[in-house]
């Protein structure tokens, strides 16, 4: 906008002075007005205040409208300066019966904003809080194993540094229990390899109790050879079955 501009819309009133020093210059417009600036939040201001700014902007938005640079003009601004109009003036009834519409003053001073180029700011979101972190490398270990020698129902000697192990990172972890479940492989009869199981699982209940386990957080169990870590023939002697296996939960 040119100065010859501005002094010609001077001419024609106090309104069209405060158009045209928006539309020149935002820092300008303040100097017009001591109320806060376009970009501030209107809801904070007083009655008194507010009714004030309000009366600004729409006589200032009323002026944009029938200027006919702003009319002709190939940019937004004749659309946010009617916006501007019909919010403000909606806003100012509300004002005048002594209301504050939140939905038309926002609509005013965004529309206002956006004719005299300083839309309002946006408060920003917090920012999301921080994802919980990763559980530790260890807690990732559901299952441990300890494996017996032949026909064997003697716990191996590693088992109390796998219990010492659980019961350390219990807390960290958040495991609060623990099945454990025995295992024979297929040289036995089934009936045999049943019992066999359950006295492999109940060795190692043992050495988790005395490591300090609850024995009440304790499930265990024995399923024989019906559930082979490696599938064999019958009869067949193979160490990877012969074990037990303690799952954390």
């Amino acid at each position: 906008m040119t100065i010859h501009s501005i002094r010609s819309m001077a001419a024609a009133g106090g309104a069209s002075l405060a158009l045209a020093c928006a539309l020149a210059s935002p820092a300008a417009a303040q100097e017009v007005t001591t109320v806060m600036p376009g970009d501030g939040n209107l809801m904070q201001l007083s009655d008194s205040e507010l009714k004030s700014e309000l009366e600004r902007r729409y006589e200032v938005s009323l002026a944009a409208t029938e200027d006919p640079a702003i009319v002709n003009a190939l940019d937004a601004r004749y659309h946010w300066a009617s916006e501007a109009k019909v919010q403000c003036a909606i806003a100012r009834g509300f004002m005048k019966n002594g209301l504050r519409d939140e939905d038309s003053i926002r609509k005013c001073q965004g529309a206002y904003g956006r004719l005299t180029g300083t839309p309002p700011t946006t408060p920003m979101a917090p920012p999301p809080p921080p994802p919980p972190p990763a559980p530790p490398e260890v807690c990732n270990q559901p299952t441990n194993q300890v494996f017996f020698d032949f026909d064997s129902a003697t716990a191996p000697a590693n088992t109390m540094s796998t219990a010492q192990f659980l019961l350390k990172n219990a807390p960290m972890c958040g495991w609060s229990g623990y099945e454990i479940v025995g295992h024979t492989d297929r040289s036995g009869s089934d009936a045999y390899n049943e019992a066999l199981s359950i006295a492999r699982a109940d060795a190692v209940t043992e050495v988790m109790v005395a490591a300090g386990a609850d024995r009440a957080a304790i499930i265990s169990r024995g399923v024989g050879e019906t559930d082979l870590a490696v599938p064999t023939v019958d009869g067949e002697r193979n160490p990877q079955n012969r074990r037990v296996v303690i799952t954390v939960r």
